[in-house]
């Protein structure tokens, strides 16, 4: 392929997920959804036991695993422009916008400044979102007597043990649930996928995400006024966290409004947003870089907060994918990664469960919410269409 050629494909890559961007509300769990539709249904990348490894060992490393699925997917299609043009399509919608939501809310009284029943509206559509694509992945990895009850299991310990160890935890048992309950008749597939990176090339990508573990504080120390204690602190969020944007949004929290770097009240402001948001949970860190005390934040705070907590992502993403293609030919691993496949559905029922309890009170919101499912389940309303519905509904019926 000339580089021309290469070079159409990659925009072509970044605009397609930037129309995925646009319109993926829901979380991680709905994005993995919408990216199973589009890149194995739909367009047939790849076939979907590959996707379901990709999934599965996104889930497992530290960092956003829809974005990381994301990522995934442009490195399969165009190496690493391919991986930098999905990352960028998928994520600067929202990054821009909480970005630009931090700098108008600056000033007295932030959270005032949102239309009262805006968010509700939203986290409710949210919520059918979420249950739409829990089904849709449910019926794709968990089929099956054995597969449905593990993943009923799985989901039941992600809800009673709300911790970032959590999931880790249970993807290593669901792989030793495979080992016993998948352990005869399984094949590996009949080729790896293709990802582009030798053994070298994913140990340097390795020895580059533990250098910034023990870099950054470094520099942090030398330089504690500037933008290094900022790039450390969103750095180690991305490096260290499990689960998704649920559990780093209250990491977060802790890492910047305990030092004093936004207000209490800014930082619940975008919280609430960045749930509302299409796109990934993880571009709270542009809106917390946006609204750091001076000299500090505005766009150049944005910029450095999200490159700082998605770096770790790609870099452990890249210096594992190599062994993990090659793992997965593996028949003695390879019932292994059905238990796994189990597994993320119920982490992923466990995510629609916190979603419902959060955004559900009373019967008027659960009627609301189901019938926003049942719209969904139909196919005849778009999920912009709908989400723009119950955001106007929401801000109209809260007094606007």
């Amino acid at each position: 392929m000339s580089p021309r050629d290469r070079a159409r494909e990659c925009l072509a890559i970044a605009l397609l997920f930037l129309r995925l961007g646009l319109t993926s509300f829901g979380g991680p769990v709905a994005h993995l959804e919408v990216f199973r539709r589009e890149f194995v249904q739909r367009r047939a990348w790849l076939d979907a036991h590959a996707y379901g490894d990709l999934v599965a060992l996104c889930q497992v490393l530290p960092g956003p695993a829809s974005s990381q699925v994301g990522m995934a997917l442009g490195l399969l299609r165009q190496g690493y422009a391919g991986a930098l043009a999905a990352w960028i399509g998928f994520t600067l919608p929202s990054a821009v916008a909480m970005a630009a939501l931090a700098l108008w809310l600056a000033g007295p009284a932030p959270g005032a400044r949102v239309p009262p029943g805006l968010l509700q509206g939203l986290m409710l559509a949210a919520v059918a979102v979420v249950a739409h694509a829990v089904w849709g992945m449910a019926r794709s990895y968990a089929p099956g007597g054995r597969r449905l009850a593990w993943a009923a299991t799985v989901g039941v310990a992600a809800w009673v043990w709300p911790s970032a160890w959590a999931q880790p935890v249970l993807i290593a048992l669901s792989a030793g649930f495979g080992a016993w309950a998948f352990r005869q008749g399984w094949a590996p597939p009949a080729s790896p996928l293709a990802v582009g990176i030798g053994r070298r090339a994913g140990a340097v990508w390795l020895g580059l995400f533990g250098a910034g573990l023990a870099v950054l504080p470094m520099l942090a120390a030398w330089a504690p006024g500037g933008w290094w204690p900022v790039a450390d602190a969103f750095y180690r969020i991305g490096a260290l966290i499990f689960g998704g944007g649920h559990v780093v949004l209250p990491l977060i929290q802790a890492e910047v409004v305990g030092p004093g770097w936004i207000g209490a009240e800014t930082f619940l402001a975008g919280y609430g947003a960045v749930q509302a948001m299409p796109g990934p949970m993880l571009t709270i860190a542009s809106y917390v870089g946006a609204a750091l005390t001076p000299p500090l934040g505005g766009w150049t705070g944005a910029t450095v907060a999200l490159l700082a907590i998605y770096a770790p992502a790609f870099l452990v993403l890249a210096g594992t994918l190599p062994g993990w293609t090659r793992w997965c030919q593996s028949p003695r691993l390879r019932p292994m990664l059905e238990g796994v496949h189990a597994g993320v559905a119920g982490l992923l029922a466990a995510a629609l469960a916190h979603a419902a309890h959060a955004a559900i009170h009373g019967v008027a919101t659960a009627v609301a919410a189901a019938a926003a499912l049942a719209l969904l389940r139909s196919g005849r309303v778009p999920v912009w269409a709908l989400v723009g519905v119950y955001a106007a509904g929401g801000w109209m019926l809260g007094g606007h």
